[in-house]
């Protein structure tokens, strides 16, 4: 039997942004024989339009999140000599994803793991942001109560001051604008705010403003995937 193989493999950030993707990676999907995905409608999407003459019946597909099964089933896999292939919903599997821990479980039982080049939001957002890249934290979504949400962001914007940290969050499309407005009410003027939103796609747009500046030109946002750098 041969030894199993895990791949962590890029998937896109906007539908539009195939180019993002790089060419070698579909010699990689011709390589597995089992995809553990976050979202299976999509992810078959994607490889088709990556590889467009796949036979997506030949494969098996099992879900990553949610799946209170998929842990056992990944390991099982794992135990048959597959090649895996773990795909995200976007961008990068095990980077605010839930695939880490499948790729914790191939760890465990010493199986080989390939983290495969692609694009990322929130390194791409870092990079095009100016802030500083040599120390930041990802903090995920923050609170949605607004007391709660208040003072998470006093709190990175302090801990931004202290440290000269990048802080880098993220938040459900729709509620975009409300967060904004709560950054701009609770931020102090001279904190810089990135907005960097539609990555890799045909509307990508990234600036890095004041809070104060950011008061004078306020855009719209609502449904737009983006990330938020933020450095007092």
């Amino acid at each position: 039997m041969s030894k199993a193989v895990v791949y962590l493999i890029p998937s896109l950030l906007d539908e539009n942004g195939l180019n993002s993707i790089p060419p070698y990676i579909i010699e990689v999907v011709k390589k597995c024989n089992v995809f553990f995905t976050e979202n299976e409608r999509t992810a078959r999407r994607f490889l088709k339009k990556l590889w467009k003459e796949m036979v997506i019946d030949d494969y098996e597909w099992y879900i990553v999140s949610g799946a209170s099964q998929a842990p056992d089933t990944f390991m099982q896999k794992l135990k048959e000599g597959k090649t895996i292939g773990i795909i995200s919903e976007a961008g990068c599997p095990g980077v605010a994803d839930p695939g880490q821990q499948l790729v914790s479980i191939a760890h465990e039982m010493n199986i080989e793991v390939n983290p495969l080049v692609g694009p990322n939001s929130i390194l791409l957002a870092l990079m095009a942001s100016g802030m500083n890249g040599q120390q930041f934290q990802f903090v995920g979504y923050l609170p949605v109560k607004e007391p709660e949400r208040i003072k998470a962001i006093k709190d990175l914007e302090a801990e931004s001051k202290k440290k000269n940290c990048t802080q880098i969050f993220i938040e459900t499309p729709y509620r975009n604008n409300q967060l904004i407005d709560v950054l701009l009410k609770n931020c102090k003027p001279s904190t810089r705010l990135c907005i960097a939103a539609d990555l890799t796609g045909q509307t990508e747009w990234i600036r890095t403003k004041t809070i104060a500046e950011w008061k004078m030109h306020k855009s719209d946002f609502h449904k737009r995937p983006a990330i938020f750098c933020l450095l007092a």
